[in-house]
């Protein structure tokens, strides 16, 4: 009965929280920073903490190999961490894995976090901002065109902006720059479409109908928090291997 009663409470409260109150609203009006600046910092700040809970189980373990009983913070992010290293290889290759997985693993977290504080009563996403999404897609676009340049030197890496064909290159060239620099746009309209347009119907619901109906909408919601990270983190995977690759067909040709 308590736990029912609780979880009343808690629907009443975010039905309350998406008629209007919004902590990070009422502490931007005080501190005069925008609500979804402070958003990133808490959901940087949580990031930080879980980094620092993982490493200190880590050091406490007896062997590192063995997984940790029960449900805790090191199971849970070696769960995601591995399930993500596994599609990496799928995607990249092991060899690409091995170089770029840190910025992968990163930029996964840091979304899936950020995604999942919006669905906290009288909280906010800071994904549901453009800035914030479209920082992330520029941030990512130079991310794999550096390591692209890297790979292969600055001259090689235009050229596969021409194409296989030298008399199509001057057609090729520019719809092959246009497609790439939309990117990061993309990626970020996709991210917070995605997440403004969940916590809209979550708001809704919760204020329609505040008592169990919205249970379900808090399940999709964590669903689609954790979707919209794999989907961005997986195009920055595609993205990786598709600027890196032509390092391994260049010394292809070059060997023949």
């Amino acid at each position: 009965m308590k736990l029912l009663g609780l979880l009343g409470l808690f629907l009443a409260q975010s039905a309350f929280a998406s008629g209007g109150f919004n902590f990070f609203n009422e502490a931007s009006h005080a501190f005069h920073v925008p609500a979804h600046t402070l958003a990133l910092v808490a959901g940087s700040l949580i990031m930080i903490v879980a980094g620092v809970l993982y490493r200190a189980q880590i050091s406490s373990a007896k062997n590192v190999i063995i997984p940790a009983k029960g449900i805790n913070v090191r199971n849970l992010i070696e769960a995601l961490g591995q399930a993500m290293y596994g599609t990496a290889k799928t995607v990249m290759g092991e060899d690409a894995t091995k170089k770029y997985f840190s910025y992968v693993i990163f930029v996964f977290f840091f979304i899936l976090i950020n995604n999942l504080i919006g669905i906290l009563p009288g909280s906010m996403s800071a994904n549901q901002n453009l800035n914030t999404t479209l920082a992330l897609g520029i941030f990512t676009f130079f991310y794999f065109n550096f390591q692209g340049i890297r790979a292969v030197g600055f001259v090689n890496y235009m050229k596969h902006f021409a194409g296989p064909m030298p008399a199509l290159a001057l057609l090729i060239f520019p719809i092959e720059i246009i497609s790439v620099s939309v990117r990061p746009l993309s990626l970020a309209l996709r991210l917070r479409g995605n997440m403004d347009g969940d916590h809209l119907i979550l708001g809704i619901f919760s204020e329609l109908v505040p008592y169990i109906v919205p249970i379900p909408f808090y399940a999709m919601g964590m669903f689609v928090g954790f979707l919209q990270a794999f989907v961005f983190t997986l195009l920055t995977m595609i993205y990786i291997g598709m600027a890196t690759a032509h390092h391994d067909h260049g010394d292809h040709e070059h060997h023949h």
